[in-house]
């Protein structure tokens, strides 16, 4: 299950980290950001992004021992999304232990 979750999230950062970078080349958000922001969708999307923020966050702070490694993270997760997430994830993945599981990559605490 573990290596599983480690293709899976592997596949799923670079593919992110592919739309962020073709998106950049191709549409400045900063150019756009006046008509985006009056798509109800958008401001919908934005809403749903910063309250998923919270929940991987709040998970983060469980996870980390040192308050500079949680804020470290919660600007990473800000600034980079789901890039962030799922590398978050991946080292969470690749600290655990050949016997552990889902258990541990929940609930264990870094440190």
């Amino acid at each position: 299950m573990i290596s599983a979750l480690k293709i899976f999230f592997s596949i799923l950062f670079v593919w992110m980290c592919y739309q962020v970078i073709n998106t950049s080349i191709n549409s400045n958000l900063f150019k756009e950001w006046d008509f985006l922001g009056s798509i109800p969708w958008m401001r919908a999307t934005l809403w749903d992004f910063y309250a998923n923020v919270t929940v991987i966050f709040l998970w983060v702070c469980h996870k980390e021992k040192y308050l500079a490694l949680k804020i470290v993270w919660l600007v990473l997760l800000v600034a980079l999304g789901s890039i962030a997430s799922c590398a978050y994830v991946l080292i969470q993945l690749f600290r655990l232990k050949p016997n552990e599981g889902l258990k541990e990559l929940f609930g264990k605490q870094n440190g």
